[in-house]
């Protein structure tokens, strides 16, 4: 390893550590306003509108985006558009989350007069508790940290990250208030895979070609139904049995000798595991793993309808 490469490794390692320390200072800040904030965010009737100026509202943005995907209605405000015409979207019922290291950003600060006159609750984020922010705010959050990653202490660096854990540990303290769980997250996620798998019913992904012969169906059917089936199985009179590749070479294995005397209902598993149509993909894949099998019949009105098989769902 070069000298060039020691240097940079060193570097990366020196901001992990002081932004480690920054993140971990922050437990020790927390006081009853964190609790009040929460409380407020709980209560309020309206939206929470989360604000800050350059870094900091970059920031905003992304406590914006984790807040609204986990319940909490809310939107992001630019302060100097506010200042120009959009606090006419903040209603008095809204909680206004304003984010500034310094407590002293002039955009933010010449916003205070319209929340005060407006009524809303203040919540304000910063590394300075005795800032104008600070100290107009009803409930105060501390995200002062020892030094910045940034050599000259010029670049926001820790202050951002504290920032952004701060914004976390609302929105964590929020979703467990309100207990919110997997499938609201999938609500508001319906492109991803978990809200694919939360909202997606069996019978949007089954193949609805089933393969299928008689129980009296000799060898040479059951495995030609298998290979144009290309599902790695097939049914036996709807449902009476599967028969599966797993099944073919066990058999084999056993008694090759006559194997291909046998019927299907001879090698057929039965009593195969069924699902609803209407069931969610999540369901069906809970199912798979609990009975460690890759495939489920899908019934409805008490017909095999299709087959949804354990890899369409990862």
């Amino acid at each position: 390893m070069t000298d060039l490469n020691k240097q940079y490794l060193q570097a990366a390692k020196r901001v992990f550590e002081i932004e480690a320390e920054a993140i971990a200072n922050l437990s020790n800040q927390l006081d009853n306003d964190f609790s009040q904030a929460v409380e407020a965010i709980l209560q309020t009737k309206g939206r929470v509108v989360i604000c800050g100026m350059g870094k900091s509202g970059l920031i905003g943005k992304k406590i914006m985006a984790t807040f609204a995907s986990t319940g909490t209605p809310c939107f992001f405000m630019h302060p100097g558009e506010a200042f120009h015409g959009d606090l006419g979207m903040v209603a008095p019922d809204d909680v206004f989350l304003a984010l500034s290291n310094s407590g002293e950003t002039e955009e933010v600060i010449r916003l205070l007069p319209f929340l005060k006159d407006n009524g809303n609750i203040l919540i304000s984020m910063t590394g300075r508790p005795q800032s104008t922010l600070a100290t107009n705010a009803d409930y105060h959050l501390n995200i002062d940290v020892p030094q910045e990653a940034c050599p000259h202490q010029l670049a926001p660096t820790s202050s951002t990250t504290a920032t952004l854990a701060m914004g976390d540990a609302l929105a964590v303290a929020l979703m467990e208030a309100r207990n919110f769980q997997p499938h609201q997250f999938a609500r508001f996620h319906p492109g991803g895979s978990l809200g694919r798998k939360l909202l997606t019913r069996v019978k949007h992904e089954m193949s609805e070609s089933v393969p299928m012969v008689s129980k009296d169906a000799p060898m040479k059917e059951v495995i030609h139904s298998i290979s144009v089936g290309r599902l790695g199985l097939c049914v036996v009179e709807n449902g009476a049995g599967i028969i599966t590749d797993g099944d073919l070479r066990r058999h084999m294995e056993q008694d090759a000798a006559n194997l291909m005397n046998k019927t299907a209902a001879e090698i057929m598993s039965p009593a195969p595991k069924t699902i609803s149509a209407e069931a969610r993909l999540s369901e069906a894949e809970e199912l798979m793993n609990e009975l460690k099998i890759t495939a489920l019949l899908v019934v409805e009105a008490e017909q095999i309808v299709g087959i949804i098989q354990i890899y369409d769902v990862n």
